[in-house]
């Protein structure tokens, strides 16, 4: 015999959907309480409501942990598509930069951040002081399953395709060698046999197998000689800036560290050719106004660095 719970409507609110979002997604009633602005104790008052509402208790506790049952696992997507819309019946006609309190989160790797965050925050800081930005580190394309891309609203990254996102053109750039002012060999590493006898940083992003140069030197038949791998830009360059190691890095970053870190850039023997960073958006957010605020700065940003690019050259 079959048994159909009927769950009464007017048990329900939009508060109350919100707290189990919160729940489902932090699977902690401390930290969902956090999340959404409750105390711990109206945040437990909202997850007992929820367990006599769904016949279910939700979060169960399993040692030092809580888990969700496997009911609260199928209602995470669901209820995060229906907040969603929702939401969107709430989205004003206009985006009003200078009073809006909006959370931005974007994920972009650690050159991107370099390059474009103080720009960017500097417009930002300008036209919506009360704007945030949260940066989330690039964890590679794996992690684009759906529920986390619901939580992006821009993904800086290479060519990649990810489902669900549109993609535009923001900068491109090009590789060099970076090493310290006073290498030994450093005017030499532009001639083949110097390059190939240094001592190298590979950089291999999470999400990656390989540093991306690598993959192309071996297209070409061609290994180089690594010494060290570090999982970003930033980290290969302050190794190079105290040692003799190199690494093969944007060169847009070298520029925008070398008198800080007292660098040089080195042509490299061999030419990968250009380097193109795209803006991801989703699809969803494609009409929102917010978005649209966000992603013109940000195309303006990458607009500016590629004329700083053609006055250095």
């Amino acid at each position: 015999m079959i048994c159909i719970r009927f769950v009464n409507l007017n048990s329900l609110d939009l508060n109350l959907l919100n707290a189990l979002d919160a729940l489902l997604r932090e699977a902690s009633v401390s930290r969902a309480a956090m999340r959404i602005g409750l105390s711990q104790p109206a945040a437990s008052h909202a997850l007992q409501r929820l367990r006599a509402i769904f016949g279910d208790p939700l979060l169960v506790r399993t040692g030092a942990r809580m888990e969700l049952t496997p009911r609260a696992q199928a209602l995470r997507a669901p209820l995060a598509q229906a907040l969603d819309q929702v939401r969107g019946l709430f989205v004003p006609d206009a985006f009003d930069a200078a009073r809006s309190e909006r959370q931005f989160r974007l994920m972009m790797p650690d050159l991107a951040v370099e390059l474009l965050m103080p720009p960017l925050m500097e417009k930002v800081t300008r036209l919506a002081p009360n704007v945030r930005i949260d940066v989330v580190p690039w964890r590679g394309p794996a992690i684009f399953h759906a529920e986390f891309a619901r939580t992006i609203d821009v993904v800086i990254s290479i060519g990649d395709a990810f489902k669900g996102f549109h993609r535009q053109l923001l900068y491109s750039d090009s590789d060099a060698l970076a090493v310290r002012r006073g290498h030994p060999v450093g005017a030499r590493l532009k001639q083949r046999e110097a390059f190939l006898s240094a001592r190298h940083v590979a950089v291999i992003i999470r999400g990656q197998n390989e540093d991306l140069i690598d993959s192309w030197l071996r297209s070409k038949g061609i290994a180089r000689r690594i010494a060290l791998v570090v999982p970003g830009y930033i980290e290969a360059l302050h190794v190079v800036a105290r040692t003799d190691l190199v690494a093969f890095v944007p060169r847009r970053l070298i520029a925008a560290l070398s008198r800080r870190l007292s660098l040089a850039v080195v042509t490299p023997p061999l030419d990968p050719g250009i380097d193109e960073q795209f803006m991801f958006y989703p699809t969803r957010a494609q009409m929102d106004p917010g978005s649209i605020w966000l992603r013109k700065l940000m195309l303006q940003t990458g607009r500016e660095l590629e004329r700083e690019k053609r006055r250095a050259t």
